[in-house]
């Protein structure tokens, strides 16, 4: 059965919009937990332009099913995994000028830096995703550089503007996701999935957890968290 991490980042956006302390990811989190939700994710940034590191280090102490780290493969986020010791780190490419994370990471180009990186955050007993388009190189470059597991980026599927480009983009997802099994990686998706488009992974058995936030918070504005969470929960059960 698939699982559903929830990211809290767009909590912080809202709360960053005016440099006040609320509302708070610490307590979307728990809320989200409460609803249902496997783990707990957030993106913190070199320019800290939603979840900052207060956040990370409470819901290290606060989060009761996993803690997801998403961060750049800098020194300074090293760091910090070092530190707070998340259960899982993914790696993510990372660009001041862009409104959201807007593709996968190239692993084949940086593999020597992100190879140190991986061999670091294994060292400190944390788990690594890596965050890469559904691209067949990309995911036997993953298990070569020794990654956990990989996260599959689904934002083409889910922006794509015909029925065809559609399930072209979808037909590379599944591909990925078998090819990652059969290379024995843990096998997670995410990045722009809503609460219509989880719907097309239905019988997809491969992927083993699903990482949605900005159409749970989308919808918490108008439901709660906690509602929200346990909408996306159901559906991501039926699959």
């Amino acid at each position: 059965m698939a699982q559903l991490a929830v990211n809290v980042d767009h909590i912080a956006t809202i709360r960053e919009a005016r440099k006040i302390n609320y509302p708070d990811p610490v307590a979307a989190a728990f809320a989200a937990e409460t609803a249902g939700a496997d783990g707990i994710v957030v993106h913190l940034r070199g320019d800290r332009r939603h979840i900052q590191e207060r956040d990370v280090r409470i819901l290290r102490q606060t989060v009761r099913t996993k803690l997801i780290l998403e961060m750049a493969s800098t020194p300074e986020m090293l760091d910090i995994a070092a530190d707070i010791k998340p259960d899982l780190v993914t790696l993510v490419p990372e660009r001041k000028e862009e409104i959201s994370t807007e593709g996968g990471l190239d692993i084949i180009t940086h593999k020597d830096a992100i190879s140190r990186t991986i061999e670091q955050l294994q060292s400190f007993k944390i788990l690594v995703s890596i965050f890469i388009d559904p691209d067949l190189e990309q995911i036997k470059t993953a298990k070569k550089l020794n990654a956990d597991m990989i996260e599959i980026h689904t934002g083409a599927f889910c922006d794509a503007k015909t029925e065809k480009e559609r399930e072209e983009e979808f037909g590379r997802i599944v591909e990925a996701a078998k090819i990652a099994k059969e290379l024995e990686l843990g096998v997670n998706a995410g990045h722009g999935l809503c609460y219509h488009t989880i719907k097309r992974f239905r019988g997809l058995n491969a992927i083993d957890e699903f990482s949605i936030g900005h159409s749970i918070v989308a919808r918490s504005t108008i439901t709660g968290m906690e509602q929200a969470v346990r909408d996306m929960v159901a559906l991501v059960r039926e699959l």
